[in-house]
C-alpha cells in the first residue's frame, strides 16, 4: 500500500492506494512548528485504529506545512513510523508537494495560500528558489491568516464599515472579548484567524472586503512572486483554498502586473498520487 498525504496547518488529506483501489481520509492539520511527535502519533493512532491497517503500508510520501529543515521532518518521521511501521517513509516539505502538483515537469512559479503562504521557483524537478516565509508572525502575506489579521485590526480599530461590523457581531456573538481569548490563548491562532476567511467570502461584493483581499494578495505578489528570476515569463501557479476562492482577485492583481495566472488548484492530493503512482 502507498500512503499520500498533503498536510497544512489546518487539514490533512490521506489516500492509501493498493491493488484493490484508493481510500480517502482527512485528519487535522499537523505543523511541527507547533506539534510535537507525542501530539501527532496520539492524534493518528485514533484515526487508523479504525478501518485502516497501517501495518500494509510500504511507502509513505508526506508533505507538510513547517517540514523546512531535518530536525522538523523529523518530528513527523518520527510519528509516522510509530504508524507505518512497515514502511519506507519520505517527509517533505508543502513546497516540493505544491510545485509537483501545479508544475508537474515543467519549470515554473509554485504558491501556497492557505491557512499561511509561501512560494518557491521550480525547474521541472527541483525547487531551486524560496524567498524566506517569515510565518505568521511576521510574514505570510496573503495567507488565511494574514487576511483574518487585516480584518480584525479594522474591526477593533473602527475602520470596518457599520454594516461590515454588524454583520461580524452577529457571525461572532463572543464579541471582541472572546476573539481576544482565542488569538492571544492557548492553542493555534493562526488557524483562528484564518477562520475569518468564511466571512470575507461571504461578503465578498462589499467593496471594502474587496480592496482588503486585493491589498493583501498584491503585497504577496510583491514580496514573494515578483522575486523569482523570469518571473514575467513563467506561469504563476497556486494551491489552496484562499487562492481558490478568491481567485478572480488574485487574477487582477497578477495582469495588473503583466504576469501569467497558471492552474488554481484547491487541494494537491490528487496531483500528487498520479505523481507517485504513475512516476
Amino acid at each position: 500500500m502507498v500512503v499520500v498525504v498533503d498536510s497544512g496547518s489546518t487539514k490533512a488529506d490521506w489516500k492509501m492506494v493498493n491493488s484493490n483501489g484508493m481510500q480517502s481520509i482527512s485528519t487535522m492539520g499537523f505543523n511541527p512548528v507547533f506539534h510535537t511527535e507525542n501530539k501527532i502519533y496520539q492524534e493518528l493512532q485514533e484515526v487508523f485504529d479504525d478501518g485502516v491497517k497501517p501495518e500494509e503500508a510500504t511507502q509513505v510520501y508526506y508533505y507538510g506545512a513547517g517540514c523546512w529543515d531535518a530536525k522538523l521532518k523529523s518530528v513527523v518521521s518520527n510519528a509516522l513510523t510509530r504508524i507505518f511501521y512497515n514502511a519506507d517513509i519520505e517527509v517533505e516539505h508543502d513546497l516540493l508537494g505544491a510545485a509537483r502538483a501545479t508544475c508537474l515537469r515543467d519549470p515554473g512559479i509554485s504558491c501556497i495560500l492557505g491557512t499561511g503562504s509561501n512560494s518557491c521557483l521550480y525547474d521541472g524537478t527541483n525547487v531551486t528558489d524560496n524567498v524566506t516565509n517569515l510565518g505568521y508572525l511576521l510574514g505570510d502575506e496573503g495567507s488565511g491568516t494574514h487576511l483574518g489579521k487585516s480584518l480584525i485590526r479594522a474591526y477593533f480599530y473602527r475602520e470596518l464599515p457599520q454594516a461590515l461590523t454588524n454583520e461580524l457581531d452577529k457571525a461572532y456573538p463572543g464579541g471582541k472579548q472572546a476573539m481576544l481569548d482565542k488569538i492571544y490563548g492557548k492553542g493555534t491562532p493562526n488557524v483562528y484567524l484564518a477562520s475569518f476567511t468564511k466571512f470575507m467570502s461571504h461578503n465578498i461584493e462589499h467593496p471594502f472586503i474587496q480592496r482588503l483581499l486585493y491589498n493583501s494578495f498584491a503585497e504577496f505578489i510583491d514580496r514573494h512572486a515578483r522575486k523569482y528570476h523570469n518571473h514575467l515569463s513563467l506561469p504563476i501557479h497556486f494551491i489552496g483554498s484562499v487562492a481558490y476562492y478568491f481567485q478572480d482577485v488574485i487574477r487582477a492583481v497578477l495582469e495588473e502586473r503583466a504576469m501569467t495566472p497558471g492552474r488554481f488548484i484547491q487541494k494537491p492530493i490528487d496531483n500528487l498520487v498520479s505523481f507517485h503512482t504513475k512516476n
